[in-house]
C-alpha cells in the first residue's frame, strides 16, 4: 500500500513539475520569439536597401538591442548565442547552452527539422532555481550572404567582417543549419 501511494504522490508531483515547465514555455516563447521576425525582417530590409556589408550593424547592432528591450521588460536573460562564436563580448555559450546547442546538432544530423528545435528546463545553480529556454536560430537566405562559406564571399565583405569581428569564427553555415539559439534564463 505505501509503495502505491508512493508512487501517486510522485506522479502527481511530475505532473506539476511538467504543468510548470509547460506553462513557464509557453510565457517564455509569447514572450520571446515574436524578436526573432522581427530582426529577420530589418536584416532583409537592410540587405535590400544598403547591401550585404553594409547591413552588418543591423545585426550587430539593432538586433541586441530589440533583444535588450524584451530584457528590460522581463528581467530576463536573453540572448543569441553559438559554438561558432562572431562577437565573443556578446555570443559566448555557457554550460547549458553548449550542451543545448550540442544537442540540438545532434537532432538536426538525425533528420530533425531545425526550426522544430527547443529545449525547456528548470535548473538548479548556484543553489537557486531558473528556467532555461533555447530556441534553435536556422540558417535562412539572409543569413547565408555573412555566415555561408567564406571563400563564396567577395572581398568588401571580407573586409567589413574582419574589421567588425576581428575573431569571427561564424562561417562556413549553409542554409538549414543551426547559426546558433535564442537562450533565455528566467529566475524561479
Amino acid at each position: 500500500m505505501k509503495t502505491t501511494a508512493a508512487f501517486a504522490l510522485a506522479t502527481l508531483a511530475f505532473s506539476a513539475f511538467a504543468q510548470d515547465i509547460d506553462a513557464l514555455t509557453t510565457d517564455t516563447k509569447k514572450t520571446v520569439l515574436p524578436v526573432v521576425p522581427k530582426v529577420m525582417a530589418a536584416m532583409q530590409e537592410a540587405v535590400g536597401q544598403k547591401g550585404v556589408a553594409d547591413a552588418i550593424p543591423v545585426c550587430r547592432e539593432q538586433a541586441p538591442k530589440l533583444i535588450q528591450q524584451v530584457r528590460e521588460a522581463t528581467g530576463w536573460s536573453i540572448r543569441r548565442v553559438s559554438l561558432k562564436v562572431r562577437n565573443p563580448e556578446r555570443g559566448q555559450p555557457d554550460n547549458w547552452e553548449t550542451a543545448t546547442l550540442q544537442e540540438m546538432e545532434r537532432k538536426l544530423a538525425a533528420g530533425t527539422k531545425p526550426e522544430t528545435l527547443e529545449k525547456s528546463e528548470i535548473v538548479q545553480e548556484s543553489g537557486k532555481s531558473y528556467f532555461r529556454y533555447a530556441k534553435a536560430l536556422p540558417v535562412a537566405d539572409v543569413c547565408v550572404a555573412c555566415h555561408g562559406p567564406a571563400e563564396s564571399m567577395d572581398g568588401s565583405l571580407k573586409a567589413k567582417l574582419a574589421e567588425t569581428y576581428p575573431h569571427d569564427q561564424a562561417v562556413g553555415y549553409s542554409r538549414g543549419q543551426i547559426r546558433g539559439i535564442l537562450s533565455v534564463k528566467r529566475p524561479l
